[in-house]
């Protein structure tokens, strides 16, 4: 924003930072369908179009009060935000839940390999360890050989399930 303000005098940025602050203060939030001002002062401020001066508060009382209710509605919108984008992100989750004890395959990726050790032409899955014990319905301590040095906690998205070759599942396509 202050780019597009100070466009040709960018170097004067500071002379037009109270006005963006002003701006970006005055504008409404998506999420709380409140601008920061309204969150704060419990009403938006006057702009320099207005020539009338903000009112008082009659009542102290009355102005707590009233900064309770906005601190609930704000609460109350935010908490339905976050539950809306719980909702779409686990829509892309995978949900696996796996058993003490399982067979499974792990991947692993680049960041799990020591500085200097990774090898593009490694393998990439290594198969079969045990899960040792569960941290959660994500996670999975693996039971990995020592030789690997690294972390055995896995999230489910590196784990796959095992299938020796003589119980690999088939499928028939019509």
């Amino acid at each position: 924003m202050a780019r597009c303000i100070a466009g040709d005098k960018p170097k004067q940025w500071d002379m037009v930072h109270p006005q963006l602050e002003f701006a970006y203060n005055s504008v409404m939030n998506r999420t709380t369908s409140m601008s920061p001002f309204s969150i704060v002062y419990t009403k938006v401020p006057n702009h320099s179009i207005n020539l009338i001066v903000l009112p008082k508060p009659q009542s102290k009382n009355a102005f707590d009060m009233a900064r309770i209710q906005v601190h609930k509605e704000v609460r109350e919108r935010l908490e339905k935000a976050i539950a809306s984008y719980k909702v779409a992100t686990n829509q892309h989750c995978r949900k696996k839940l796996f058993i003490v004890g399982d067979l499974v395959m792990i991947h692993l990726r680049k960041e799990r390999f020591p500085m200097g050790t990774f090898n593009k032409l490694k393998a990439k899955k290594m198969e079969p360890f045990r899960i040792k014990h569960k941290v959660g319905d994500n996670d999975n301590v693996i039971d990995l050989p020592w030789e690997l040095h690294i972390s055995p906690t896995f999230n489910v998205v590196d784990i796959f399930e095992y299938y020796p070759l003589d119980e690999v599942p088939i499928e028939l396509e019509n």
